[in-house]
């Protein structure tokens, strides 16, 4: 029984894998932070399917990054340039590990909370967002409404929404079409396109 505690306690974090292109196969440390919820190895997949044919050459953010598993997937499948907007200062420190390991040259780690630096981002600069805040806070619905105010992202391009199956139904806007939805487990997946 003991050297069953002693494993637990060894344990840690953990990490998260990439799971295709460049990096396919490589595990990132995760930071041991209390409710840091990596999206899974089957909710990536799925969603990375979806966005296999808009990947190459695009610009992707991921807001409240985390363990950066949705970002750095993208760079590992062809994203020209990533940008991973997290506030909690120990995560920032591990993504920017996890970058500087990887030389993930077009991936930028920014320290910042996601709702304020949306409100300083150009128009129709970005291709891709990945939304998956911590449940429970409706911090999508905030950062949808900013995305939609500053017309951040470029006319085609994509939004994904990663919340608890319980939390929401369909997310919907005006100028914006459902391409997209998956429940998987206690996860609500949905991919809005700006038309």
């Amino acid at each position: 029984m003991v050297k069953k505690d002693r494993r637990k306690q060894s344990r840690g974090p953990g990490s998260v894998r990439i799971i295709a292109g460049h990096w396919r196969g490589s595990k990132l440390p995760i930071a041991d932070l209390p409710g840091l919820r990596p999206s899974g190895d089957r909710g990536r997949e799925t969603l990375f399917n979806w966005l296999q044919p808009c990947l190459r050459g695009a610009v992707c953010v991921d807001l409240f990054a985390g363990s950066g598993a949705l970002g750095m997937e993208a760079a590992s499948r062809g994203a020209t340039r990533v940008v991973l907007v997290e506030k909690n200062a120990q995560a920032v420190k591990v993504l920017q590990e996890n970058v500087h390991r990887l030389k993930g040259e077009q991936v930028e780690v920014i320290l910042d909370d996601a709702i304020r630096w949306l409100q300083e981002q150009a128009p129709q600069s970005v291709d891709i967002v990945f939304i998956d805040p911590p449940f429970g806070l409706q911090l999508e619905s905030r950062a949808f409404e900013l995305l939609q105010l500053g017309d951040v992202v470029k006319p085609g391009g994509l939004v994904y929404f990663e919340t608890a199956r319980s939390e929401a139904g369909q997310i919907a806007a005006p100028g914006w079409e459902m391409v997209r939805e998956k429940v998987l487990g206690e996860v609500r997946m949905q991919l809005l396109k700006k038309i």
